[in-house]
């Protein structure tokens, strides 16, 4: 791992140790859509000014990027300059004291378990990942509660099903889609049915932006 590397990420994780950058980048990291400095700054309760140093501030470490454009129905003469608008970086970051490169022991993993041509390494893996999901899942939580801190931020904002705005697997299911989806559809099978919930709500739909799995139904 390159030292500039390691550095630029150290700068980017110590950026949210700032309460105010914490809760700009949660509220941003929220929503689907780009968002602009004053729906950010009413949101964290702070004045534009500050909301916006901070957010540039944000951008300047990687975690948010940015783009111009104005309000909905607003446009023509005199409509003014396209209004600076952040969302949440497609980037990954994370930081390792000292180095360990868990990431590319996964990635060498999922290879060798696509190329088995007989499927029962990948038979044995969803097994294993359902498995899990039951062992490790704590009953005694809500099930948002759950999923939230598995990294998968829920959502059941449409009244229908529970869409999971980030998949924690996301760099290895865009190698080996098919492969990381149906461990990762396993694994969630398993954390539903530790919580006495049923694991046919696990589907697969894959979406860009977000999680494979969808639950069927709200929490």
């Amino acid at each position: 791992m390159e030292t500039h590397g390691e550095d630029a990420a150290v700068q980017a994780v110590g950026a949210l140790a700032d309460p105010a950058r914490r809760r700009l980048y949660d509220y941003v990291s929220s929503k689907d859509e780009p968002v602009a400095r004053e729906d950010a700054a009413s949101a964290t309760g702070m004045s534009r000014t500050l909301a916006a140093y901070h957010l540039d501030r944000l951008a300047e470490a990687g975690l948010l990027e940015t783009s111009y454009a104005r309000d909905p129905g607003r446009g023509g003469p005199g409509a003014g300059r396209p209004a600076k608008r952040y969302v949440r970086s497609a980037r990954e970051t994370s930081v390792s004291v000292p180095p360990r490169d868990y990431r590319l022991l996964a990635e060498l993993m999922t290879s060798a378990v696509a190329a088995d041509d007989t499927g029962r390494v990948r038979e044995a893996l969803v097994s294993a990942a359902e498995a899990e999901g039951t062992r490790s899942a704590t009953p005694a939580r809500t099930l948002e509660t759950e999923l939230r801190d598995r990294g998968y931020e829920p959502s059941d904002a449409d009244g229908s099903d529970i869409t999971l705005r980030n998949c924690p697997f996301h760099r290895l299911a865009q190698r080996h889609t098919d492969l990381v989806c149906g461990m990762n559809h396993a694994l969630l099978r398993g954390v539903l049915a530790a919580h006495g919930d049923d694991p046919e709500r696990a589907r697969l739909d894959p979406q860009e932006g977000r999680c494979c799995v969808v639950l069927t139904g709200s929490f």
